[in-house]
């Protein structure tokens, strides 16, 4: 990671003036936008860190609460102390004029002036394709995910998403299956696992791919912080893949920054009557490409390389009459004992036993409440 600011001198003899844009993203409130004000109006971060609380609050635009808080972080903070801690947590920083900036982000309005950064900052050049959702999914939309992200991935495309529960992680999973990376944007600091359950991926995000993030290491992931990190995740890409998203969704807020940036916009159809599915519908409705698989999305950005590992189908020579009967009962969503029982006619123990061998046999998988799908 040559290419991005390291923090390794320990008592920090000489602070470089850039640093002052990590004392600075610690103000509650002074987001990208203020912050440019503030810059052009004093010439640089390191002048608005020191100017007086009058100068401060003569600058037009920026609000007496954000004043107050800047003033009184400085008397807490001393930037030395601050910035040595950042060194001993490993995490990197990266300002607008490193090198490892994404050349891409800088594209969009107000781009963050500096972000934080655990894992492999030369996965940021790579081209990069967002894929969010529903983090309450149905199985088809988890599968859908995973699967697109996967080929997008083995595609050359990195995958970016937000690491939240449901479609984002399918996707981050989908790219670590076959090994490559992925990026996650988080709406916390890096240094903060969320969800707690998602600890293992992060980690292995972080040995492939990278974990970033325009807040400050120890900020929460409150609830106001995931608009501006959807910004980012779009900004970051080529174009956002919406899979099940409902008609008030985080989703929908990336799509549309992506609109915004001039960025594509792809969508997964779903059933019309799944709710989760009405956001993307509408996205469709307005223009998004519909996406059944990712060469859908590859022509759209022209990229000529075929998607490889291909869900094959299961040979029907490699199946007794009566898997074959279970088998094509079992379509994308997930279907009970109880109703293949009913539509194949076979006796329950004939079926528990069968469906028991075709889980052995890798081509069913059990979810809670004896229910089954196919293992794509």
């Amino acid at each position: 990671m040559d290419d991005c600011y390291k923090l390794i001198t320990v008592g920090v003899p000489e602070l470089d003036s850039r640093i002052f844009y990590v004392l600075l993203s610690m103000v509650d409130g002074l987001g990208p936008r203020r912050l440019s004000v503030l810059v052009d109006f004093f010439g640089s971060a390191e002048q608005v860190w020191y100017a007086g609380e009058n100068e401060l609050k003569s600058v037009p635009g920026i609000p007496g609460k954000v004043i107050s808080e800047l003033v009184d972080r400085r008397k807490r903070l001393d930037p030395e102390k601050e910035i040595q801690k950042l060194a001993d947590s490993g995490i990197s920083v990266i300002f607008g004029d490193d090198a490892a900036y994404p050349e891409i982000l800088k594209q969009i309005y107000d781009p963050p002036k500096v972000l934080y950064l655990k894992g492999n900052s030369e996965v940021l050049q790579e081209p990069m394709l967002a894929v969010v959702g529903a983090r309450k999914a149905t199985h088809y939309g988890l599968r859908v995910a995973e699967t697109i992200a996967r080929e997008l991935a083995e595609a050359g495309l990195c995958v970016v998403s937000g690491m939240a529960r449901g479609i984002d992680t399918a996707a981050h999973k989908g790219a670590l299956s076959v090994l490559k990376p992925t990026v996650a944007v988080l709406g916390c600091g890096v240094d903060i696992v969320y969800p707690v359950e998602n600890k293992k991926v992060m980690a292995d995000i972080i040995e492939r791919g990278a974990v970033i993030s325009e807040f400050p290491p120890g900020t929460p992931p409150v609830a106001g912080n995931f608009p501006q990190r959807n910004r980012l995740i779009s900004g970051l890409s080529l174009g956002v893949l919406v899979v099940e998203a409902a008609e008030k969704s985080g989703s929908l807020i990336t799509a549309d920054f992506a609109l915004e940036q001039g960025r594509d916009v792809f969508a997964v159809p779903g059933q019309v009557t799944n709710r989760l599915n009405r956001g993307a519908h509408r996205l469709i409705k307005q223009g998004a490409k519909l996406v059944e698989e990712a060469r859908d999305i590859l022509e759209e950005l022209g990229y000529r390389i075929e998607p490889a590992g291909r869900p094959k189908s299961v040979p029907e020579e490699n199946l007794t009459r009566e898997e074959k009967k279970i088998y094509n009962i079992i379509l994308d969503d997930p279907v009970s004992s109880d109703i293949i029982i009913s539509k194949t006619g076979l006796k329950s123990s004939e079926v528990l036993s069968l469906l028991l061998v075709m889980e052995m046999k890798g081509l069913l998988k059990q979810l809670p409440g004896q229910r089954y799908v196919r293992n794509h």
